[in-house]
């Protein structure tokens, strides 16, 4: 008999999700009854309380926000059809959306099972648990919870802090703290997990030291628009979001991470960009965090270990088994028109008239975008995270297509790297940014560049990683220190645009389309963070914001540092 498992308060204990583990999640053994109490008996106890920590507690968020949020938000997705894109996109979301509460609930799920991890560890361990792997379990647990934090922060800024899950369970109606504090908890998780994580990954698919570097390497930089001068002391928090400058202090600790990574770690580049997004190549040599999803049909390995952006982005049944709502999602004309000629990267991201991908629907005899069957009205497809039916690779069911999430990759560190490089600077002719920012140039096919500006990132980020839910997150960071400048990029983007035209099978803006585009709101300095969920604010009073839509917040009391930055860089 099948137990039903219940996340918060509970600890999850099951076998690691990976793509050659295919064990029915629900039959995993219960650990919500009294013999938690006696479960960490030993070190692989303390792994096996690790492995929910890369798929199940994150479900809802990957099945929703990873993509609407990351990449509709941002403009890079259109979809006026669909009920967990359109809202974001358009800048008319309200408490009531679709989606926030999904999201919102996915990452609390995430920081619940790292604290239950964390607090069962240190209370629960037995004399037969090594030190080692109580160090090691920690150090992962809180790896997800700075990440978790940092999502959170990110999109909602001000949130609630805890560290104790029996405590959230008894008394969920607390205060939320200041965006910068939520930042400043994810930073000292993430250094834990960066002092005590092992420098190689205890199994394929695991985070490591290195991973917890690169992810520094992202948060340092945007505390580097939320901070003045020197390290967060609660009182240097920036208030001045149009001051043009960001905190030298973390822009150097992000090289410093950025730098541990390129030259102490054994992550590469994929020689071939779109070796990335192929199942085969789960936990491949350039990742260095993914959500681990099983294969199979949901029917055996149970909801919520399956991976479900396929079904959102494939637009039919020959390249996409069983559920398909990939015609209500478009690669956004500003996205499209961005690549450059022969940038290998746009055949890998995004699919339009012509383009051959002789991997989908094999048993046809390949497939040819727009010749094939009808291309889609409104403009290109979304190709990245599409992989094909079962005929294809053997695993794809509906909904579960066995591919894993990306969350970080070795690309995002180099990105990151040039940025803080870059720093407050107009350009850069850095050798050291300038060769990472290349080497991502060089696999795409496209020239090299001399020196670098903020616009060369910017768009360098977006190809990139498109569709990776991360270009949001790159124009919020921006926002921290010039505001206003965000919000008219915003403001000038093609919004919800069609541009294809069925009869020549060109790619170009529709004549009848007028800016800002069906249902897009104005944006303002309001949509740079997202409402809270109704549903939320009515179970805690504390997250129903004023006229302004601000909270009244406590700050959070930190203790002393456990890691100094010279433990972590010298």
């Amino acid at each position: 008999m099948k137990t039903k498992i219940y996340l918060f308060g509970s600890l999850l204990a099951v076998g690691l999700l990976t793509t050659s583990c295919a064990e029915d999640f629900l039959d995993q053994e219960n650990t919500t009854s009294p013999n938690a109490e006696t479960f960490f008996n030993s070190d692989e106890a303390i792994d096996q309380a690790m492995y929910p920590l890369y798929n199940y507690v994150w479900h809802s968020f990957n099945d929703k926000a990873y993509y609407g949020m990351g990449d509709g938000r941002a403009n890079n997705i259109t979809a006026q059809y669909s009920d967990y894109i359109y809202p974001y996109t358009n800048f008319n979301e309200t408490s009531l959306s679709p989606g926030l509460q999904d999201a919102w609930g996915a990452l609390y799920s995430v920081v619940a099972q790292a604290s239950n991890a964390l607090n069962n560890i240190k209370t629960r361990s037995t004399s037969n648990v090594s030190e080692e792997a109580k160090t090691r379990g920690m150090a992962e647990a809180r790896f997800m919870r700075g990440v978790a934090y940092w999502y959170i922060a990110s999109l909602w800024g001000d949130a609630i802090i805890y560290n104790n899950t029996s405590d959230l369970v008894n008394n969920y109606v607390i205060p939320a703290s200041p965006q910068i504090d939520v930042m400043e908890f994810a930073v000292r998780d993430l250094e834990y997990a960066a002092a005590n994580l092992p420098e190689t990954s205890p199994a394929s698919g695991r985070v490591n030291k290195y991973s917890a570097y690169g992810m520094l390497s992202r948060v340092y930089l945007s505390m580097a628009g939320l901070t003045t001068d020197g390290q967060y002391d609660g009182t240097n928090a920036a208030t001045d979001f149009n001051r043009g400058t960001r905190n030298t202090y973390y822009l150097d600790l992000a090289k410093k991470a950025a730098l541990k990574v390129v030259e102490e770690s054994s992550f590469d580049l994929m020689d071939e960009y779109g070796d990335l997004f192929k199942i085969e190549n789960n936990n491949c040599k350039e990742d260095m965090f993914q959500l681990q999803w099983n294969q199979g049909s949901t029917d055996a390995i149970g909801w919520g270990c399956n991976q479900t952006i396929t079904s959102y982005f494939g637009w039919s049944t020959m390249v996409c088994d069983g559920t398909n709502w990939g015609g209500a999602t478009y690669c956004s004309w500003d996205l499209f028109k961005e690549y450059e000629d022969y940038d290998k990267r746009k055949h890998e991201s995004v699919a339009w008239y012509g383009e051959e991908y002789p991997e989908l629907n094999t048993r046809g005899g390949g497939y040819v975008y727009g010749k094939s069957e009808d291309a889609g009205s409104q403009g290109a497809n979304i190709r990245k995270y599409v992989v094909g039916t079962i005929d294809d690779n053997g695993v794809s069911y509906k909904q579960s297509s066995g591919i894993n999430t990306h969350m970080l990759r070795l690309a995002e560190v180099y990105l990151n790297l040039a940025e803080a490089i870059l720093g407050n600077d107009q350009s850069t002719r850095d050798q050291t940014a300038l060769y990472y920012f290349n080497k991502l140039r060089t696999r795409a096919g496209l020239a090299t560049k001399s020196s670098i500006t903020y616009e060369d990132l910017r768009h360098e980020r977006r190809v990139e990683l498109a569709f990776e839910g991360q270009y949001w997150y790159d124009l919020l960071r921006r926002s921290y220190y010039k505001q206003q400048e965000v919000i008219n990029y915003l403001n000038n983007q093609d919004r919800n645009a069609s541009y294809y035209d069925a009869e020549t099978h060109k790619y170009k803006l529709d004549e009848d389309w007028t800016n800002p585009g069906p249902g897009v709101g104005v944006a303002t300095e309001r949509s740079l963070r997202l409402p809270y969920s109704d549903a939320d604010q009515n179970r805690n009073h504390y997250l129903q914001t004023d006229g302004n839509g601000k909270l009244q917040t406590v700050p959070y009391q930190f203790g002393e540092r456990e890691v100094s930055e010279e433990e972590l860089f010298n």
